[in-house]
């Protein structure tokens, strides 16, 4: 094995996992070269480079001794590790990135590279279908097979975290022109209830980027935030920000036909996800604002006209 030491991460990485967790999280990023030297020293892996992506963990190419490309990715939040881990393998052998060897002592996976490239092969022609029917088969396994039971669960995650932001947020953000079309949000966001019948392990972390294809253009899922709930979250998830401002009445429509909840259900849960976005993008002056008021005003309209 030829042992190559990455050096520090970049000043772009380490500005995007200081925003997400801010500086305390710097001390982490001093010790990650290291981190992945023990894994790859311990997993026999000559490394490569790092592979500049994501906002809450750091990535590196690797291979193995007989040539096979692999990512290493190390995790500044051990619980986060631990979930996506335990996600990751709960849905081994369906339409997710394989986990190849995992250090808990480090916080450090090896997981299959899709496609043999970081960011996976070409997106197929028909994206659309192929993602919704992969994706409620990831469902599926989640009702399936036997959960953890100290995942996260969506219902603690609406009470402790959505629901207490956006409040916070109505009050410190200034909404201008949408402010009614938020407020409006407002009581069926503190009456949206779960169907336990559609409980499974959900994504919950349904960006374009986090879908990469596999030479056989097959969807595979990566990075997800995963929690115990209701299905429809993910669906709304897919629905609003997959492609923001693009296709989501397709997406809607798609998501109703293939697990037969019905739109009137899904919307509200679109509605919710959405308003809290335009909050997110308002506070932190996010050009993608007007894209989701935009999203918004059409899940919101009786009748909708020209859609996003």
């Amino acid at each position: 094995m030829v042992k190559r030491t990455l050096g520090e991460v970049s000043r772009e990485c380490r500005q995007r996992l200081i925003t997400h967790y801010g500086t305390e999280v710097s001390g982490w990023l001093d010790a990650v070269p290291a981190l992945l030297d023990q894994a790859a020293e311990r997993w026999k892996l000559t490394l490569g480079g790092y592979h500049d992506a994501g906002h809450a963990s750091v990535i590196a190419t690797a291979a193995t001794l007989d040539g096979r490309p692999l990512l290493l990715k190390a995790w500044a939040d051990p619980a986060r590790f631990h979930n996506e881990v335990s996600a990751l393998r709960l849905w081994a052998g369906g339409p997710t990135v394989d986990v190849v060897e995992v250090a808990d002592d480090l916080a450090v996976a090896a997981l299959e590279m899709i496609s043999g490239q970081p960011g996976g092969g070409e997106r197929p022609r028909r994206e659309l279908q192929t993602v919704a029917a992969a994706l409620q088969g990831l469902h599926t396994f989640g009702r399936l097979r036997r959960r953890p039971r100290d995942l996260p669960l969506l219902a603690t995650y609406l009470h402790q975290e959505v629901r207490p932001r956006i409040w916070r947020r109505l009050e410190s953000v200034d909404l201008g022109s949408w402010h009614d079309l938020a407020n409006a949000i407002l009581p069926e966001l503190m009456t949206l209830e779960e169907d336990d019948g559609r409980a499974t392990v959900l994504h919950a972390d349904l960006y374009r980027e986090n879908v990469l294809f596999d030479w056989l253009g097959h969807p595979r899922f990566i990075d997800p935030l995963p929690m115990v709930g209701d299905a429809a979250f993910d669906w709304a998830f897919w629905t609003v920000y997959y492609d923001l401002g693009h296709g989501t009445d397709a997406r809607l429509a798609t998501a109703a036909r293939i697990t037969r909840i019905p739109v009137p259900v899904l919307a509200p849960w679109c509605r919710a996800l959405a308003v809290d976005g335009l909050l997110y993008y308002l506070e932190t002056a996010d050009p993608r604002a007007p894209r989701m008021a935009e999203v918004l005003a059409w899940l919101s309209a009786p009748t909708p006209g020209n859609r996003p």
